[in-house]
């Protein structure tokens, strides 16, 4: 986990224990949060176009930062509750996405990587 990840997790546990939360913290209920907020972050998505999702207004902006702020603090305490490094995590997927999704086969092609 880089620095700045561990120091946030560490935050979090420290914002936990001052409110005896950790007692809630299980991987199913940090798991059922994170998926929450992700359909949150989703929801100020839901009815735009394309263009529209890329050019938010900025108070739709903030309320976009908020939800993403919730899903990597969730994210971030459903790693730490597991023993999941989370960029160690993601730098193994690229790996395996990288053998998975080839330059000269995936390149410009939206397909799944068993249909390239």
């Amino acid at each position: 986990m880089t620095d700045s990840l561990r120091e946030l997790s560490e935050q979090l546990e420290h914002f936990a224990r001052e409110r005896d939360w950790q007692q809630f913290h299980s991987p199913k209920n940090l798991a059922s949060a994170l998926i929450v907020e992700a359909g949150e972050l989703l929801e100020h998505f839901q009815w735009l176009t394309e263009a529209e999702s890329h050019d938010l207004p900025p108070q739709k902006l903030a309320e976009v930062r908020e939800e993403v702020a919730d899903v990597l603090l969730y994210l971030v305490q459903f790693a730490s509750a597991t023993g999941i490094d989370p960029v160690e995590a993601a730098r193994d997927k690229l790996v395996a996405n990288a053998r998975r999704y080839p330059v000269e086969k995936a390149r410009g092609n939206s397909s799944k990587h068993d249909q390239l």
